[in-house]
């Protein structure tokens, strides 16, 4: 059985979007030192929309990305946001009275949540962290560690290496492209680019567009892209389409589906897997994004493998440096701030020895049936984290001494989802009302 003593720590959380600030509260809480280090100028994570893109290269594959945020102009949430905020602090209108808002109205949200818990000075903007070590190479792994954190000043420069008894780490997954492999893409010299950098469709007027991928933001993609482009073209695994994608397709005369991707010819040519082909313009790769922590330094004990990373316990802590070392935000197909105030309090407590972990031996073999079930169900290493399941969040909770999600939140998000399948074009307007929300507080 692993826990920790009940001493004040000094804890770093990297990262100042929703699951690292939820973890700087849930922690300061328990009454430990916290500093935030964000990157960015403001908090938000994601959230902080910036309209500039990756123009080194519009597929995103340089190491070190100049834009974190992946959020385009029109986006707008996939669920409620009666289902999205965090206990006792719900998301209320502020500019935006949908009930699926856009992306501006969850940053005023995280901006309220942040001065409302006074946030802010406990966060260093601007800062990168370049890299996490432990102290002396990591010779006591298993007992008490120490992280070596360094860190500098997007302005001046500035390095600075601090020493900490715990990070979290809270950098998100939905900056770092996770491209397909297709014959020619590298040499391909038409236009491609991954969503991580598409922003609005203007720039597509009258062309020839290939989406590949049909996850919800394939769709939102397609969807925008029919008002402008001449043609669109989804590319996806399955011809398999959902109601709502079907009847999209019925209503509008420029839009196709295909099949994959098998090659790209320098004349602009797709090539389809049944050797079709597409004269194109523009690829997009709507092809989701990949884990990946190049600061930490874990002498190998933390590593990403096709999208796993591992080896987590329950998501989130690493057996062999749990709790010194851990991570929140990683499981996705969640609804994801309450999952990450969940994981928040768990890591809080245990921190402050009010609750405790299972042995390394047995948090490791947990992890191994864990991974065996996955295979054995052929679901792919890159769908590890995907969680979709009310039942384990439910679980989740219950680790934590945290709040089960309510049963009219999970009955909110279910009929979102279905809507969603059967018409796609407008399943945000449907009447949510009907399923008698209750009344928010407006406190805030």
């Amino acid at each position: 059985m692993i826990t920790a003593s009940n001493q004040s720590k000094n804890v770093c959380v990297i990262g100042a979007g929703p699951s690292g600030l939820v973890a700087a509260i849930e922690i300061r809480k328990e009454g430990h030192n916290v500093v935030v280090i964000e990157q960015n100028n403001d908090i938000g994570g994601q959230w902080l929309y910036n309209p500039s893109v990756e123009a080194e290269d519009p597929l995103g594959r340089c190491s070190t990305l100049k834009v974190h945020s992946s959020v385009y102009d029109s986006l707008r949430l996939h669920t409620p946001r009666e289902t999205m905020g965090f206990s006792d602090f719900p998301i209320l209108v502020k500019n935006d009275p949908r009930h699926f808002p856009g992306h501006r109205e969850v940053f005023l949200y995280l901006q309220d949540f942040c001065e409302a818990f006074e946030l802010r000075e406990m966060i260093r903007f601007d800062t990168r962290v370049e890299n996490v070590k432990m102290l002396n190479g990591g010779d006591q792994i298993g007992k008490d560690l120490s992280w070596v954190v360094k860190s500098i000043d997007n302005k001046n420069e500035m390095v600075v290496e601090e020493l900490f008894d715990v990070v979290v780490v809270a950098t998100g997954h939905y900056s770092h492209p996770r491209l397909p492999t297709i014959k020619g893409i590298d040499d391909w010299r038409i236009k491609q680019l991954h969503s991580h950098v598409y922003r609005v469709p203007d720039p597509f007027l009258n062309e020839v567009v290939v989406v590949v991928g049909n996850s919800l933001t394939g769709l939102d993609i397609v969807m925008e892209l029919l008002q402008v482009a001449k043609e669109v073209h989804s590319s996806s695994k399955s011809l398999d389409l959902s109601e709502g994608l079907s009847k999209v397709i019925s209503k509008h005369d420029t839009l196709h589906h295909h099949l994959e991707i098998d090659s790209l010819h320098e004349d602009g040519r797709v090539v389809l897997v049944d050797g079709s082909c597409i004269a194109a313009d523009t690829i997009i790769y709507c092809t989701g994004y990949e884990y990946t922590f190049p600061f930490l330094e874990s002498k190998g004990i933390i590593a990403v493998d096709d999208g796993r990373v591992g080896p987590p316990y329950e998501h989130t802590f690493p057996p062999s440096l749990a709790p010194s070392l851990t991570f929140i935000g990683i499981p996705r197909k969640i609804i994801g701030f309450p999952f990450f105030e969940s994981q928040a309090r768990w890591i809080a407590q245990l921190l402050s020895a009010k609750t405790s972990l299972p042995s390394s031996d047995d948090m490791m073999l947990s992890i191994k049936e864990f991974y065996h079930a996955k295979d054995l169900a052929g679901i792919p290493k890159y769908n590890t984290h995907d969680i979709a399941n009310f039942e384990y969040c439910d679980k989740y909770a219950d680790f934590a001494g945290f709040p089960r999600v309510e049963e009219w939140k999970t009955k909110l998000c279910l009929a979102a989802l279905i809507k969603a399948e059967v018409d796609l074009e407008i399943y945000r307007e449907f009447p949510y009302e009907e399923y008698r929300l209750p009344e928010q507080d407006s406190s805030h």
